[in-house]
């Protein structure tokens, strides 16, 4: 407010004083002369001011014109100038809002219009790594995969846009199945940028398809390294990699180098079942039972597995029944409680054609937990102790309708597999197998009926009334299965 009427104020007295100059301008006597070229001109005080004015405006429009003309000359002979940062200016702006219009088509899926926009922007602008990286974006989302390649190569000649030059290419090699090539790119694009994680998984994950074991592990160290991935995951996947580079020496037939790297594995981590009855046969290979009773009871604490329970059998291969009952005593009273400690026990039983004890084992199990391996070892009690055949077949018949028993099981993709591999041959993800009751209903069981029961054929000094591995395989394959009544089963 205060401000306003001080314009006021002030415009008030500029015009007074004007109105001043001009009349006492007109009160002047007088006139001024002026001769130029033979002629004399004369002028009052204020048509002489007038024309003063006027001459500076002239000359000021004169150097203005002058300064123009220069510089269309200059435009005109290719320097720059303030014309050419003119159209300059408005081809950049018309690139960068063809810029910005080509990512919303992006974003909304629509690949056509962002290539075109792409185009007009590669037209007026004179940035390449932004372009280029809009073109192929572009291309992929429309499927012209020999465009988007095209542009992901000009992105190579840049080292500020070579890493996503190698990464879009090996994004297709990857979509074309093309593995070795993509493997190649990947270490190009993990060498550009040795902490970009993305990078790292897709290394990971072609390394460990191509059971490039040891390469593996470096690129697993990185991760570490660099922060993309716990210590505790990566001691234990360190310890999956640890033991396939052992199993491939295993097939090589490479002596004392496996059980090494057996050892390492287990001792990396020591709730991995299959490193701990690889660890358990090199030191039962090496004559040191006590090292390998410690590895598998060890892993026993961490999961009961039927793999664990083959493995310590082997350590003393040659016991009676009896003793071997006594001796699994150091895995059967860890988790007393779990199916898979019960069901060992049952088995153990069995071969000791202890046939009371191995239902006493048993337990509840088959009414609250009962799977397949389960009901099949119940079937196995029942003929042991004389029961008839109609009540034999009467539990095999359940055990063909009922929930599978426990195998590997990738947590990813859900695929069954007969045995543990480092990598899920489904959808090659690395350590994501974990031993559990599959989620499908028409699958084989794990173990089948070699368990039962437990290394049965390993001894000879079975009764003609103790249960036949063979005869059991028989009832279970026979077409027509005579189903009994649930009382009488029980």
């Amino acid at each position: 407010m205060l401000w306003s009427l001080i314009k006021i104020v002030l415009f008030f007295v500029v015009v007074a004083a004007a109105s001043f100059g001009a009349v006492q301008l007109l009160a002047l006597d007088g006139s001024v002369r002026i001769a130029f070229g033979g002629q004399e001109y004369s002028l009052t005080p204020l048509t002489t001011v007038i024309a003063l004015v006027v001459l500076v405006i002239s000359v000021w429009l004169l150097i203005k014109l002058a300064g123009f003309l220069l510089a269309a000359f200059r435009f005109l002979n290719g320097d720059e100038t303030a014309i050419s940062r003119y159209f300059d200016r408005n081809r950049e702006r018309k690139g960068f809002q063809a810029l910005a219009d080509g990512m919303l088509a992006l974003a909304s899926g629509e690949g056509r219009l962002a290539m075109a926009k792409a185009s007009r922007a590669e037209r007026y602008l004179d940035r390449p790594d932004l372009t280029n990286l809009l073109s192929a974006q572009a291309a992929e989302m429309a499927g012209d995969k020999g465009k988007a390649e095209a542009a992901y190569k000009k992105l190579l000649t840049e080292d500020r846009t070579r890493f996503v030059g190698v990464r879009g290419i090996m994004k297709q090699r990857l979509a074309a199945g093309e593995t070795d090539k993509a493997l190649k790119l990947a270490k190009t694009a993990f060498a550009l940028k040795p902490a970009h994680e993305e990078t790292q998984d897709t290394l990971l994950k072609l390394q460990a398809q191509e059971a490039d074991w040891s390469g593996a592990r470096e690129t697993l160290n990185a991760k570490l390294k660099h922060g993309s991935l716990p210590r505790d995951v990566h001691r234990r996947r360190d310890a999956v990699l640890a033991l396939s580079e052992a199993k491939d020496v295993i097939a090589e037939d490479n002596g004392i180098d496996v059980k090494e790297r057996a050892i390492e594995a287990n001792r990396l981590s020591p709730d991995l079942v299959p490193a701990a009855v690889m660890a358990a046969q090199s030191y039962i290979e090496k004559s040191q039972p006590r090292y390998a009773t410690r590895v598998i009871a060890k892993a026993w604490d961490a999961q009961p597995h039927p793999d664990l329970a083959a493995a310590f059998a082997a350590i003393v291969p040659d016991e009676t029944p009896a003793k071997r009952v006594k001796r699994f005593r150091k895995l059967t009273k860890v988790h007393a409680d779990n199916p898979e400690t019960k069901m060992l026990l049952a088995e153990l039983h069995l071969a000791a054609e202890d046939f009371p004890e191995a239902r006493r084992a048993l337990g509840d199990l088959v009414e609250t937990n009962g799977d397949a391996r389960a009901l099949t070892i119940m079937a196995a009690v029942e003929r042991g102790e004389g029961k008839s055949d109609a009540v034999v077949k009467g539990w095999l018949a359940k055990a063909l309708s009922a929930p599978r028993a426990a195998q590997w099981v990738c947590d990813n993709c859900q695929h069954i597999h007969n045995e543990w591999s480092p990598t899920c041959e489904n959808c090659h993800s690395l350590d994501t197998l974990s031993w559990k009751r599959p989620p499908q209903s028409d699958v084989s069981m794990p173990t089948g009926i070699a368990m039962l029961p437990l290394l049965v054929g390993s001894l000879e000094d079975q009764s003609e009334d103790a249960v036949d591995e063979a005869e059991v395989v028989e009832v279970i394959e026979a077409t027509e299965v005579e189903a009994v009544p649930e009382e009488e089963a029980k």
